[in-house]
């Protein structure tokens, strides 16, 4: 699209207006499978993702947000859109996450990029660790029903598609080192010192 600005220069405003009716037109046909938009954040710009089901994807930058977006249209649909409105209650959410005021997410998840004992892994992290608190990969992996699985509960983490919002931040080694994360290490220091304080 950028090519064809280029080639036919338009006001600003101009591009926004129709960007606007395209997304409408994408929601009036239900053709508007995956919605995307960026926020700004202590731990650098998120691009955030949903599907009609749900939060399906947050990215950090190291994770390359076209990189995602080709994924995302790879496994998941390639009608995927610029369109922030679907992503508006997410945003809040996270807004009210950074300044302090909110230590849970509530919005839908679509959980589909995340399968089996990834998954469990998952579901457990966003139910049984709480704000504040930290788990060991060990611990995660007990609640997981696996005790030995701890490698396995730190790809999990690795692979997270909703990273801050499913907290895999709150993961920790046994020796209380913070272990890596997805988003650098700077993010996950960042994360567990908001949370502590």
């Amino acid at each position: 699209m950028n090519e064809l600005l280029d080639a036919f220069p338009v006001e600003g405003s101009d591009v926004d207006r129709l960007r606007a009716r395209l997304v409408a037109a994408a929601e009036a046909e239900g053709i508007l499978d995956v919605a995307y938009r960026t926020v700004d954040t202590p731990v650098g710009p998120l691009l955030l993702a949903a599907t009609e089901q749900g939060l399906v994807r947050v990215a950090y930058p190291n994770q390359g947000h076209d990189a995602v977006l080709q994924a995302l249209a790879d496994r998941v649909s390639p009608r995927v859109l610029h369109a922030p409105g679907r992503l508006d209650p997410v945003a809040r959410q996270l807004d009210d996450y950074f300044a302090g005021r909110r230590q849970r997410f509530d919005v839908p998840l679509d959980w589909r990029l995340s399968t089996g004992f990834r998954s469990t892994v998952l579901h457990h992290l966003a139910i049984d660790v709480d704000y504040g608190h930290t788990a060991s990969y060990a611990a995660l992996a007990a609640l997981a029903g696996n005790p030995k699985a701890v490698r396995a509960v730190g790809t999990a983490c690795a692979t997270n598609p909703l990273p801050v919002v499913v907290p895999c931040h709150r993961v920790v080694r046994s020796d209380g080192a913070i272990g890596n994360y997805a988003g650098g290490v700077e993010a996950k220091r960042t994360l567990l010192e908001l949370e502590a304080a």
